[in-house]
């Protein structure tokens, strides 16, 4: 039999899975993921635990009060739904964390482009998935910098594979004064957190998300062949780089779910219950 101690324990850290932001103290000053990992640990799994110890080992009094009150305006940002206040407060490596709170407003966009740089070259397609709905801008036809914008504004939390180092700057650049939402997860650097290597189709494969067989292989030099043989009146190029770009875009959705569900097993308090499966056979 499990010892009840062990199974409240355990009951606490499956409840953080879904709330790992209210599981985060990262945001605090001084703490780093040493001391965060240590206090869940100690049990305090959530900002109601912390809030609730009159004192914490470790803590002085008056750094207690002050990561009392701290704690206190973090929930009441959050509850206001002034998530990108708090956000800004986390290392945007640790954005994943807000993903669960923020997912009924997270945009997933994912764009193509002629193949060269921002100086010279110019942004073909733009994909942007959000509830439950993918819009898709082209390139002469609805791809302008205020259809952009408004999209965007829609969105809470961005989502991206490797946006925060190409989609992102090459639409700053061609698109100035874009604004983009405070948070976000980029699918990329989570995948190298979680030992996944390689790029989005590789991974996919991997995590076995097919595609239709129409697009199945092709990658972003076709999807520079395909605008550019569109453009040459090839009217079934034009569906398949959109069709490309759709997958492109909306399969963030399922790697997104599955990546934050794998981040909190493995850097959250669920990933705690390792540490007690020895328990288990007591």
């Amino acid at each position: 039999m499990i010892p009840r101690t062990v199974t409240c324990l355990l009951y606490e850290i499956k409840a953080t899975i879904h709330e790992m932001l209210t599981s985060s103290f990262i945001f605090l000053p001084g703490v780093g993921p040493v001391t965060e990992r240590r206090w869940w640990h100690e049990g305090l799994f959530d900002w109601r635990s912390f809030l609730d110890r009159s004192s914490i080992a470790g803590l002085s009094e008056h750094r207690k009060l002050w990561y009392d009150g701290e704690i206190r305006e973090a929930q009441s940002l959050t509850e206001k739904g002034s998530l990108h206040m708090f956000g800004s407060r986390l290392p945007r490596r640790e954005h994943w964390r807000l993903y669960e709170i923020c997912r009924s407003r997270a945009g997933y966009l994912d764009i193509e482009t002629t193949g060269a740089s921002p100086e010279s070259g110019e942004v073909t397609v733009v994909g942007l998935h959000r509830e439950g709905k993918t819009t898709t801008l082209v390139r002469g036809e609805n791809l302008t910098a205020e259809r952009l914008q408004g999209e965007l504004d829609h969105c809470t939390l961005l989502v991206t594979f490797f946006g925060s180092v190409f989609d992102v700057p090459y639409l700053s650049a061609k698109f100035p004064g874009l604004r983009f939402p405070t948070l976000h997860f980029d699918l990329c650097f989570a995948a190298r957190r979680l030992a996944l290597r390689g790029g989005l189709k590789h991974i996919e494969q991997e995590l076995g998300i097919d595609r239709d067989t129409t697009i199945s292989g092709l990658d972003g030099l076709d999807a520079v062949r395909l605008w550019f043989q569109w453009r040459r009146g090839d009217r079934i190029a034009r569906d398949t780089l959109l069709s490309y770009n759709r997958a492109d875009t909306e399969n963030l959705v399922l790697l997104a779910d599955r990546f934050y569900e794998d981040m909190v097993s493995r850097f959250g308090p669920a990933s705690l219950s390792t540490t007690l499966q020895p328990a288990y056979s007591q």
